[in-house]
């Protein structure tokens, strides 16, 4: 499936949720046949059943060896490459609908065998049709590039493959011949074994602790546990929790950095193979995202240092605390304010906050609602989370477990940014150039949880609510763009000791890692306290895995927020400049990179100009707090 087939609200989406929100245990219906239909999405307009879903995907299955007839025929003529590409993208479209329908079944109850099942069947079909078409990319690659553009020109009906053929012909110079090829695709069977390691160990064999809390309550502390736990109210529970948890970490570092060592290395193979300069480049190559954008990302955060520790000394101060350390980051920032929200009060919510995007974007969304694109209640055996899927030529859906916090609304608008990103590309753009990169998608999301905090906070005046609306903003901020990028800056400098040579070793990571988190957050100038113990906690950070993939999630929060600002400025002024051109980036799917894509709603990820709003908005939040903070004390 595509990148935006499944867009799971976890990493940028807990922006939205209230720092001081413990885990609550929704009431959670014990069938889904509780459900009213109205909350549940209509898969109909996917396939009418399973029986029908079956029966297309017996069809593809019998369709998808024929796609090997074009093997040794592409540049035989203008038509023949046309003929190869279009049968394979019609192909690739059905297979992409079957995907949705089925992964959708499967995620509304766990426990089915049957959707399992199809899900399942579905997989193995795609995984045969790779290797049926999996001549295509090589032997356009052996054409001569003056061939292509030739085809290009004399025969229309390549139009729609124009951004498809371009890349395949930048990617040129990092192609190999077909025997290396070969070797390349051999070695990436054992490239996740690092990540695999890690996965396995962490989540089931390492033996995590169990402490009692001054409560008496005994609190086991796996990743779920502590990520819980780390954000309770009691200090004393809280620094428990953390000696804890990294003492048990430390027991193991050794193992840990084996694992990630073999994961760097593993990217350092395909570099070389592959002839780029650095792990970095060979990262950023497939989004043709300049490598520049992840150093300047770097460089603005520690130009912008004082934000953070700012942000940490109004946290000491308003926890009330003579020090702060590392371990009170988590804890709740401001009190908690008691409100829920019914879906459709979720829904109307949504619907007035990105009313800056215009009458045909509300609209759409609106019809979306009531055309039942989302599952919103959690119901037994239903997949956590929440996510936006969606399949070309229908429209999109969204997976919410909606138990009426505000964080549930703030998801809501998260996936609807993604799902009316999805909805604009599909209709805009031909089926090889709807979808889109992670790099702006994230920033779709984001960007209508940004109109959703304006909308509350203008809407909102008493002074407990807007706190905790800022404050659970502000831990948003810090989290994303400053502890996202304190990662993004770990995982290259290790990859540059790996080039260079230097062995990653527990000791050498306990130390870079250490040395950075303390830059970040002061400690040597006595602004927050970061013991030794946090030395040993790169080991718990699975995304050091996913190759360069971390930064994204900061620099779709500055983009977005750059464009939001504009976008409410405009809107006040009644102008439109940046809503239009930020609505012909939604719908302009993959036709062009995605840094270019941003470049068009004025937002230039090479300069800093988009960082420093994002900074002007994390130090417009603190002036809001400060002045409700002094009123109180009156």
């Amino acid at each position: 499936p595509t990148v935006k087939k499944i867009l799971v609200a976890v990493a940028l989406a807990a922006c939205a949720v209230p720092a001081s929100a413990a885990p609550k245990e929704p009431a959670v219906p014990s069938d889904r046949a509780q459900v009213a239909e109205k909350y549940t999405w209509n898969t109909a307009d996917l396939y009418p059943s399973i029986a029908a879903a079956l029966k297309t995907r017996d069809a593809l299955a019998e369709r998808i060896p024929s796609l090997a007839r074009f093997q040794g025929h592409l540049a035989d003529s203008p038509a023949a490459l046309f003929d190869a590409l279009d049968a394979v993208s019609n192909a690739d479209r059905d297979l992409s609908r079957l995907y949705t329908y089925s992964s959708m079944r499967r995620d509304e109850d766990t426990r089915v065998n049957e959707t399992l099942a199809l899900l399942q069947s579905v997989q193995l079909l795609a995984v045969k049709m790779g290797a049926t078409t999996s001549y295509l990319r090589p032997e356009i690659l052996a054409m001569d590039p003056a061939k292509v553009q030739e085809f290009q020109s004399k025969e229309p009906r390549l139009a729609p493959f124009k951004m498809l053929l371009d890349d395949l012909m930048r990617r040129r110079a990092h192609t190999l011949s077909a025997s290396e090829e070969k070797l390349v695709a051999q070695a990436g069977d054992m490239a996740g074994a690092g990540a695999e390691l890690h996965s396995i160990f962490t989540n089931a064999e390492l033996p995590y602790p169990t402490v009692t809390l001054s409560t008496g309550e005994k609190a086991y502390l796996d990743a779920s546990g502590y990520g819980k736990y780390r954000a309770a109210t009691n200090r004393a529970d809280r620094e428990l929790v953390f000696k804890a948890f990294w003492d048990e970490y430390g027991k193991f570092r050794r193992t840990m950095a084996s694992s990630l060592y073999a994961a760097v290395k593993s990217h350092i193979f395909f570099k070389d193979a592959r002839k780029f300069d650095s792990s970095l480049d060979a990262a950023l190559f497939d989004n043709n995202i300049p490598t520049s954008v992840y150093r300047q990302l770097v460089a603005d955060v520690h130009a912008n240092l004082p934000t953070l520790h700012r942000y940490l000394e109004l946290r000491r101060r308003i926890m009330g605390l003579d020090k702060l350390r590392y371990q009170d980051i988590y804890a709740p920032l401001v009190p908690r304010v008691e409100k829920t929200y019914t879906a459709e009060e979720a829904t109307d919510l949504t619907l007035g906050a990105v009313a800056p995007l215009g009458p045909d974007y509300v609209a759409a969304l609106r019809k979306g609602f009531a055309d039942r694109w989302v599952d919103f209640m959690p119901t037994m055996g239903k997949r956590s989370g929440a996510y936006s899927t969606g399949a070309y030529g229908v429209h999109p859906f969204q997976l919410q477990n909606f138990n009426g916090q505000y964080d549930d609304v703030s998801t809501l608008a998260h996936e609807s940014g993604h799902s009316m990103h999805t909805f604009l590309s599909d209709k805009r753009q031909p089926y090889p150039t709807h979808d889109y990169s992670i790099f702006v998608a994230e920033v779709a999301s984001t960007l209508n949880e940004n109109l959703l905090l304006h909308f509350m906070l203008d809407r909102t005046q008493d002074d407990a609510t807007r706190l905790a609306l800022l404050g659970n903003y502000l831990d948003g901020l810090r989290g994303t763009l400053f502890r996202q990028t304190l990662f993004a800056e770990f995982e290259l400098k290790i990859h540059e000791m790996a080039e260079k040579g230097e062995p990653l070793t527990a000791d050498a990571l306990d130390k870079l890692y250490l040395d950075l988190t303390r830059e970040y957050y002061g400690h040597d100038k006595g602004i927050c306290q970061v013991d030794d113990m946090l030395a040993v906690e790169w080991a718990y950070i699975p995304h050091f895995y996913y190759n360069f993939y971390v930064y994204q999630y900061a620099t779709s929060l500055v983009a977005s927020t750059s464009i939001a600002k504009a976008i409410r400025e405009e809107a006040a002024q009644g102008k439109t400049t940046t809503r239009d051109a930020y609505l012909t980036m939604l719908s302009s799917g993959s036709s062009k990179y995605p840094i270019d894509l941003l470049k068009g709603v004025g937002v230039d990820m090479t300069t800093s100009k988009p960082f420093q709003a994002a900074i002007a908005e994390m130090n417009a939040v603190m002036d809001d707090m400060d002045k409700i903070l002094a009123r109180a004390k009156k």
